[in-house]
């Protein structure tokens, strides 16, 4: 224990519970697309299609929680309620250009010691299709992982080639990506499409 008044380590160790408290135990995938004249609504939209418009959402940054279990979108949704505030990871596009590709993408990388945490990454872009958008979301998020698991490996390699470095190192046990593409309205809407991965603490 450290070296303070009583009080003050009753203070630290209600601190210390909270911050566990605030460590996710679930996380899913969602993702959507939407389209309408106003750019926003077409945000709106994607988020109904997604499952996640009747929360509040705070967007957070890229870590997998330590023993975080990843369950399926059916699943998650069921732990949602109506004008709960949701932390997520969310990446979004959106374009009013007539038939432009565009793409929003989550990738994961969980390690195999689940006491540690790992990472997700967020990817959005036009041109791309969205197995090449996923692909370059996984490997976002796995090259991140390896880094602080001292994995080595040449990033100009090709990813199936790093795959199969990070399978052999033992310490990556699993990479995915979940990727929502559109083609841009033909009437000039707004299109847009996003990706999450969505925060339970239940």
């Amino acid at each position: 224990m450290l070296d303070l008044p009583f009080s003050s380590q009753i203070n630290f160790l209600e601190e210390n519970e909270l911050g566990k408290d605030m460590v996710p135990k679930r996380i899913f995938f969602t993702k959507g697309v939407g389209k309408h004249r106003e750019r926003l609504t077409s945000f709106e939209l994607a988020l109904r299609d997604a499952g996640i418009a009747a929360q509040n959402l705070v967007r957070v940054s890229s870590i997998f929680p330590p023993n975080c279990k990843l369950v399926p979108r059916s699943q998650g949704l069921k732990y949602l309620h109506p004008g709960e505030v949701v932390f997520a990871v969310v990446a979004e596009n959106s374009t009013h250009e007539p038939h432009r590709l565009l793409a929003s993408s989550i990738g994961v990388a969980i390690p195999a010691d689940r006491n540690t945490y790992g990472y997700l990454s967020e990817h959005h872009s036009f041109g791309e299709t969205e197995d090449s958008a996923g692909d370059y979301a996984e490997e976002l998020a796995a090259e991140m992982l390896a880094t602080t698991l001292n994995v080595e490996f040449d990033s100009d390699r090709s990813w199936d080639e790093k795959k199969e470095i990070y399978r052999i190192s033992n310490k990556i046990v699993r990479t995915a990506n979940v990727t929502q593409s559109a083609v841009g309205d033909k009437r000039g809407l707004w299109t847009t499409v996003i990706a999450s991965a969505v925060l339970i603490f239940d």
